[in-house]
This record gives C-alpha cells, sequence and structure tokens, in this order.
C-alpha cells in the first residue's frame, strides 16, 4: 500500500470517528443557570435547548426585564458550555485542529 493510499485511509476513519462524535453530541444534555439557579436551561450537543425552567420566586409581573435577563443569561451559559463541550470532544479526532465548519 502507498503513502498516499494509507494516509486516504487515515483520513477516511478520522471522519467516521468525527461524523460519530458529532452524533454522540446530541445525545448529551448541558445545563445552563442564571441567579443562583433560579432559572435552569438544558440544550444538547447539537445546541437545541431541550428545557427552561422558571422558579415561581423569580417570576414578578412588575420586572420582567429581570426575568428576560435571567432566561437570557441562562440560554448563553448553557450555550456556551455545549461549544466548550463539542470543542472538546471533536479536538480528540482533530488534534486541536480549528476546522471551518466543522462544529
Amino acid at each position: 500500500m502507498t503513502n498516499m493510499q494509507h494516509m486516504m485511509k487515515q483520513v477516511k476513519k478520522m471522519q467516521e470517528q468525527m461524523l460519530k462524535a458529532q452524533e454522540q453530541l446530541g445525545t448529551k444534555t448541558i445545563e445552563g443557570t442564571a441567579g443562583g439557579g433560579v432559572v435552569t436551561v438544558q440544550v444538547n450537543g447539537h445546541k437545541q435547548i431541550l428545557s427552561i425552567n422558571i422558579k415561581p420566586e423569580v417570576v414578578d409581573p412588575e420586572d420582567i426585564e429581570m426575568l428576560q435577563d435571567l432566561v437570557m443569561t441562562a440560554v448563553n451559559d448553557a450555550l456556551a458550555k455545549a461549544e466548550e463541550l463539542a470543542n472538546e470532544d471533536m479536538s480528540k479526532y482533530t488534534g486541536g485542529l480549528k476546522i471551518p465548519g466543522l462544529f
């Protein structure tokens, strides 16, 4: 087998491993929080929101802006953690290379 054939075989194997890792990200759940846990957001590794939980004591009809800020903060926290998880999982296969459009 030539070096080129061997290299192509390795690239194909890496692609398969990366596809499997991307699929597995969808099964992982990450939680973001705000306000000491009064708002929690769960997302999967594909950055899809699975649930939003708001404790009743934080709901104040006179201060909707605070609740909006807490939800936004929790969502951003969860998405940042999902991004970090994706980068960690994929770097196992890319050796730390940043491949545009991959994740």
